[in-house]
């Protein structure tokens, strides 16, 4: 049976991203509705968060909640190469702000938040499928749902919100999609019962095992005691590696001298997962009714943490623009949006780029240290970096 339903504005996707959006729109008086692929909780990868989206949660309503999860605290992050370390601390920064964040298990962490909002009483739908999206000249949409069970129902909706991170909903419904201008990497992944942990920073430090200047490994431990392995490097790289994909990560672990040993002998908690060419990028961020956000519109490089960031900044100002445009300001998009964000992913593009020619690489693992370059590569001219976004 199709049902219809009207709303002021449709979030697609319950990720930080989407749960930013919808608690400020909420906060602002707006009719929501937040459709959700997944039932909660449910795993994704991005659990390494940057100083600057505390901010978000902080003026969204949303940081009490996560305080009370006790996520590990991630005060900075270590980059090792060569028995080289270089140490960022996020309190020596140009820039005012927060000096910590956390590094979390996303099922938890999404699941929060999501907790959080439907106690505020939004309507959040889980096991909801966007499977057709059409928006008429006056930017309102009527966009087609199906249900877990096969039944389908419609939405009408004055602006909808694309937070469907990879999902990436809009982008390949509205052909969006482009290819992105950086090279083809890819990843592979898991989570393991972290037994030999040390006691101590070096058992809560996020590190980056540098093996070769395109391939390195994350090490992200969390304060339930499980720690997350990941490698990263040139697609063609990951696909050199045979077997099933235990088999893989194990013989990749074996490059890290410095974690190999650690983890060695150590069950997987789930198959490791593998994201090809994970490097995303559309054509346009914005349109007439609607707005992409986070993964949904560009995604980098996972090297520098910036993904969750970039989508609670990009969620929570198109939330802003659309409750002026709705309550009947002039809202320049391109300027106050694409030209936003746009400057900030590009100076963040220049940091990945440089950071697989070697480039950044060697100013990262320079002797003696210069602590001034080190501040300045905390905090770029648009924010979108190590510290800040």
């Amino acid at each position: 049976m199709t049902q219809d339903e009207n709303v002021d504005i449709l979030i697609i996707g319950v990720g930080p991203s989407g749960c930013v959006a919808a608690s400020y729109l909420n906060n602002q008086g707006f009719s929501i509705k937040v459709v959700e692929k997944n039932m909660f909780p449910r795993f994704v990868i991005g659990e390494s968060l940057l100083p600057r989206c505390m901010d978000h949660f902080e003026e969204v309503g949303l940081l009490d909640c996560l305080k009370e999860q006790n996520f590990e605290i991630k005060r900075g992050a270590r980059f090792l190469k060569n028995n080289v370390v270089c140490n960022f601390d996020f309190s020596k920064k140009h820039t005012l702000g927060w000096d910590w964040t956390w590094q979390v298990p996303r099922a938890d962490f999404d699941n929060a938040l999501a907790q959080e909002l439907l106690k505020r009483g939004v309507a959040i739908a889980f096991e909801k499928e966007v499977i057709d999206v059409k928006i008429a000249e006056d930017g309102s949409s009527t966009t087609t749902v199906r249900n877990i069970d096969g039944t389908v129902s419609t939405i009408h909706a004055k602006y909808i919100v694309d937070s469907s991170g990879f999902g990436r909903v809009l982008p390949r419904l509205l052909d969006l999609d482009k290819p992105s201008a950086m090279p083809k990497h890819s990843s592979i992944f898991s989570h393991v019962v972290d037994k030999n942990r040390p006691q101590g920073t070096e058992g809560t430090l996020i590190t980056f095992d540098v093996v070769t200047d395109e391939v390195w490994l994350w090490v992200i431990p969390f304060s339930s005691g499980v720690t997350s392995l990941g490698f990263v490097g040139p697609s063609e790289f990951i696909e050199s590696y045979t077997g099933t994909p235990s088999e893989k990560l194990k013989e990749m672990m074996t490059l890290s001298k410095h974690y190999n040993d650690r983890f060695a002998d150590l069950d997987y908690e789930f198959s490791p997962v593998e994201i090809k060419n994970y490097s995303k990028s559309v054509k346009k961020l914005y349109g007439k009714g609607f707005a992409l956000t986070g993964n949904s519109a560009e995604f980098l490089d996972p090297v520098f943490s910036s993904g969750v960031t970039f989508a609670t900044e990009s969620a929570l100002l198109s939330a802003k623009l659309i409750t002026r445009e709705l309550r009947g300001e002039t809202v320049d998009w391109e300027t106050e949006y694409t030209g936003y964000i746009k400057e900030g992913v590009d100076v963040f593009a220049t940091y990945v780029k440089e950071w697989y020619t070697g480039n950044l690489q060697k100013i990262f693992f320079h002797r003696p240290e210069n602590p001034e370059i080190k501040k300045t590569n905390m905090c770029g001219s648009s924010g979108l970096c190590l510290g800040q976004i």
